[in-house]
């Protein structure tokens, strides 16, 4: 009847009908159809307003309450306007449509409404879990793990879920005019990435994207967001995802104090929560009962416990019996030391005291005043006959047994701080105690003084947060070295353990100038005891804090009290306003005795003869632990030069190699602009989907170091944070930096999520083809085999940040590879069998293809080809050598073209004094073969005329003797004339009338 109703009068108004006609008619049919029905009374129904029309009217009805049937309803009247609100402390009493102080025990927002009671999920909210990854799929067995997440409500705030599921708790309201949402949250822990978004009804995101960024708070602390919100439907979504938890320990999300203002007005009050109460008609909030009071829900005042018997915390809603004492309700302390140098142990209950010990088998507190000797005071400190440490005047020393002296001539005190004795709390130390849902442990000090160390307190609850604070004003180096800029101003060192039967957690964390608290390292469940040290790299003000906490999870009672963290000792160097345990040598403004220490320059160390400056050698760099003495500087790695104050080496972008008597030259200057390289992807055990990302700042660069990284990249732009570098905690930069990056498909982001930055390299070591430097080794098998005999150059990397894995530092090594097939930038690439840079997570390695990564070329190279002699020239041309394996260095030689005549020339001269002389050859061989063939004819027929008459010897041409002959005759033999011979005897027939001599066979021979 209630919702045909108002539909009825919806209906009206949108056909255009006049308000008080159409409410006429519609009462006289109502009427006549409920004569049957007992008359309404007051307590039969309540008034709602209408909808608002076009024109911002409504009206005032009168609705039955659920269940009830009666006529004569009052008549409707003109409600008001539709952005009409009371003020806050009052409500809208809708009889009258009048506003109302709300009564004693209420209390009211006026236009908003407050949730700050999370006993249960309140009206209105809800839970949506999700397990998103487009990669992987939505099976159903991920989802249906993600049936059990929730945000879970733990009485005065709500808590979000700690798996990597997505869970949203979501809220939908609808405003008459616009307002805001206003809640209170801590956000501690960047594994866990939450943001809040609002939509409208067409769950079209609103224009609010530059405030659904929540950012990272202080452990402990709470922060507060704000976000305006418009007219009409506003969809309110706080939503959680776990990003790459594993085992690890995860901190949820809290919630609370949730307030809304927009609300066109407040019918009624709201009564206050149990254990608050408000004692004031027209209250804009309830105020929290003291301890050991209660209150129930609305009440004008609190109740007091019977103190003898029971207990309450600060708003309680009941009281609580008091336990039998056991020995988890009390501890011991050190008193100051007295003129007598004894210190006392005293017992002391933990406050606020909750225990009896006048019940059965109750423990009662253990005497106390037991005199001890008091510890020795700390280095730099001397008690001078008194009860109490004092530190060192300036210029003086002691290593707090002895008394203050003054530093020796050509020293100066090594300031700092060293905390090893722990019998008093220091003066720059404070403690404290701090619970997220309560406040039981609210003045207690967290920790506790004892002797050789200092150990975590009793708390309240075994999910206190259990805080020690140390404060540094800031870090200066020692005199001598006040103009280096080397990377190390100080650092802090720290010995302890932690003994735990549970799930306990000790932080160790860093505040830059106060503007932001962040975890420097964590360590879960016991520990042996053992050093970690951190390094200061900036001067500013430093607040070092540790946080213990047993359990993560509040109980009722006390299971894990005996579950400690120690700290046996602390140490800072190079501290402002620090005390000195010693001194070391400074140098002098002149060589005389008794000058005072001076500054010595950038990058100058001091002469152990005469206490002076002297500069370091080229490329050397001065060390930040030493600057006493020439070995001070230490030479800089192969392919590496000093910067001009010899703070640090880098790599100007030139590296020389020789092999086989040849230098090969590189030159990377196109290679320094950052690299990036994103390997993956990689999933976590429940399929989330994450890649790494690298940035390289290779070399050049003045040694600056150029990677960047960062984290929550969705919630300041990277100029942004450059431009606060200084004070920005989770900016990095390095040589090469690595960030863990979410994609948007992933888990359902609007946008990628970039966490986890850190520094892999902050001190290059050096370039060489090398696989070995200073014990950073690359395997030979790590990345495929080079194709051409062009060897890699390795880039070697050092990071000073320490971590529980890497006690040393991380390292990395960039191999440069010539690759001519791949120009430009090149490839970036990690070990196939290493896909996260890393197989060690401390060691990473790259390999870098590039074309600019080949040596530079020289004569070597290249070859000349020579071309025909054309026209009297002959070109000569040069090309490289074939594959080409070297980039810029030497150009080929242009085009050479030379004359070729007169080589022309005299080969036709040859060629034709060769076909002359062949030609007369063959002429004067055919003229003297037919010679002897006439020869040969002849002597034969005188051959055969002398064997057919013997004796008889042929008629001669000549017989006669010519003068200057012997007169004995020489007979020469022969059966066959030679050709000199024949050439002789036919030169003889022409000069001597032609006449011819024939040799015979003379028959003597045949007588020989």
């Amino acid at each position: 009847m209630k919702k045909m109703r108002m539909r009825m009068l919806r209906a009206g108004a949108e056909r255009g009908y006049p308000g008080s006609a159409w409410v006429c008619c519609w009462l006289l049919g109502w009427q006549a159809a409920a004569l049957q029905l007992p008359p309404c009374e007051e307590t039969d129904y309540h008034f709602e307003y209408t909808e608002c029309d076009s024109s911002g009217s409504r009206w005032r009805v009168a609705v039955p309450n659920p269940s009830v049937e009666c006529s004569g309803l009052p008549d409707p009247v003109k409600g008001k306007e539709c952005t009409f609100s009371c003020a806050s402390g009052e409500y809208l009493e809708m009889k009258n449509q009048v506003c109302s102080k709300c009564a004693e025990g209420t209390y009211s927002l006026g236009s908003g409404i407050k949730f700050d009671e999370w006993d249960e999920l309140p009206a209105g909210f809800s839970n949506v879990a999700t397990f998103m990854d487009s990669a992987v799929g939505l099976s159903e067995n991920k989802a249906s793990s993600c049936n059990n997440s929730s945000w879970t409500p733990r009485g005065n705030y709500i808590e979000s879920n700690r798996d990597d599921c997505t869970v949203s708790l979501i809220y939908a309201v609808h405003l008459k005019k616009s307002g805001s949402v206003f809640f209170e949250y801590q956000y501690i822990d960047n594994n866990i990435f939450f943001e809040f978004f609002i939509q409208n009804d067409q769950c079209k995101e609103m224009e609010s994207t530059a405030d659904k960024w929540v950012k990272l708070t202080d452990n402990g602390e709470w922060g507060s967001h704000s976000v305006t919100l418009k007219s009409g439907s506003n969809i309110l979504y706080w939503r959680t995802t776990g990003i790459l938890m594993g085992s690890k320990v995860v901190k949820p999300v809290l919630l609370k104090n949730i307030t809304i203002e927009g609300v066109a007005y407040t019918s009624e009050c709201f009564a206050c929560k149990p254990g608050t109460f408000s004692d004031k008609p027209g209250s804009s909030g309830c105020q929290v009962c003291p301890r050991n009071t209660y209150s129930e829900k609305g009440a004008k005042e609190c109740t007091k416990c019977k103190e003898e018997m029971y207990y309450a915390d600060e708003g309680s809603s009941a009281c609580i019996e008091r336990p039998p004492c056991t020995n988890k309700d009390f501890f011991q302390i050190h008193t100051p030391c007295d003129k007598e140098g004894k210190t006392q142990i005293m017992y002391k209950w933990i406050e606020p005291k909750i225990c009896r010990e006048d019940l059965p088998h109750a423990l009662t507190l253990p005497p106390s005043g037991e005199r001890k000797d008091c510890p020795p005071c700390n280095p730099g400190f001397y008690n001078n006959a008194s009860s109490s440490c004092t530190p060192c005047p300036p210029g003086t020393f002691s290593d707090g047994t002895q008394e203050c002296k003054a530093c020796p001539a050509g020293t100066e005190p090594a300031l700092g701080f060293e905390y090893k004795w722990w019998n008093i709390l220091p003066g720059n130390m404070k403690t404290s105690c701090f619970n997220v849902g309560n406040s039981k442990c609210d003045g207690m000090n967290g920790w506790e003084v004892a002797g050789d160390h200092i150990q975590s307190g009793a708390g309240g609850s075994d999910n206190d947060y259990l805080i020690l604070n140390l404060h540094i004003p800031g870090f200066k180096p020692p005199t001598s070295v006040t103009g280096a800029t080397g990377s190390e101003l100080g650092r802090i060192t720290f010995i302890f353990e932690t003994i735990c039967s549970a799930d306990c957690v000790l932080y160790f964390m860093a505040d830059v100038n106060r503007k932001n608290t962040n975890v420097v390292e964590s360590w879960e469940r016991s520990k042996e005891k053992q050093s970690y040290t951190h390094v200061i790299s900036k001067n500013a003000s430093f607040t070092f804090t540790w946080a213990f906490q047993r359990i993560n999870e509040g109980q009722d009672s006390r299971q894990f009290i005996n579950d400690m963290a120690k700290i046996y000792s602390i140490t800072v160097t190079n501290a402002v306003d620090g005390v000195a345990s010693s001194c070391r040598a400074c140098a002098l403004g002149s060589a005389q005795s008794g000058s005072s220490c001076v500054p010595c320059p950038a990058g100058h160390y001091i002469e152990k003869e005469n206490s002076l400056c002297k500069e370091c050698p080229a490329n050397t760099f001065l060390s930040i632990h030493q600057v006493y003495g020439r070995e001070a500087c230490i030479p800089c790695g192969p392919g590496s030069t000093s910067t001009e104050d010899h703070s640090a080496c880098f790599s100007d972008c030139l590296v020389s190699y020789i092999k086989d008597n040849q230098s090969l030259n590189y030159d990377f200057s196109n290679l320094s602009q950052v690299g990036s390289l994103m390997s993956g992807p990689s999933f976590t055990s429940r399929g989330t989907k994450f890649f790494h990302f690298f940035n390289i700042s290779l070399c050049g660069n003045e040694g600056k170091k150029m990677a960047i990284c960062t984290d929550n990249i969705t919630d300041i732009t990277l100029k942004d944070m450059v431009a606060e570098s200084e004070d920005f905690s989770n900016f990095v930069g390095a040589f090469v930096c690595q960030s863990t990056i979410i994609p948007s498909d992933s888990k359902g982001f609007r946008t990628a999520l970039a966490l986890q930055s850190n520094s892999l390299a902050d001190r290059f070591l050096g370039a060489t083809v090398e696989t070995t430097l200073e014990n950073i080794s690359v395997k030979t098998d790590m990345f495929p085999p080079s194709p051409s005999k062009i060897p890699d150059v390795h880039f070697f990397y050092k990071s000073s940040t320490v971590t529980t894995s890497c006690e040393n530092g991380r390292a990395t090594v960039v191999a440069m590879r010539c690759n001519p097939n791949k120009p430009d930038q090149g490839e970036l690439s990690v070990p196939s069998s290493c896909p996260a840079g890393t197989c060690d997570g401390c060691t990473f390695y790259f390999m870098w293809e590039s074309a600019e990564a080949c040596p530079l070329c020289t004569e070597q190279d290249y070859h000349e080809i020579e071309g025909a002699c054309k026209k009297g020239f002959q070109e000569t041309l040069y090309v490289w050598n074939e594959p080409k394996h070297c980039i810029k260095g030497v150009s080929l030689p242009e085009k050479r073209t030379s004359i070729c005549e007169t080589v022309d020339f005299w080969l036709k001269v040859g060629a034709g004094v060769g076909a002359f002389t062949a030609v007369l050859l063959i002429a004067l061989t055919c003229y003297f073969w037919k010679k002897n063939q006439k020869l040969e004819y002849k002597y034969s027929k005188l051959v055969m005329t002398a064997n057919s008459k013997e004796c008889e010897l042929p008629a001669a041409d000549s017989c006669a003797i010519m003068e200057g002959e012997d007169n004995e005759e020489e007979i020469v033999y022969s059966n066959k004339q030679s050709l000199l011979g024949k050439l002789k005897s036919l030169a003889t027939k022409e000069k001597e009338d032609h006449f011819e001599s024939v040799q015979l066979k003379s028959s003597r021979s045949q007588n020989i």
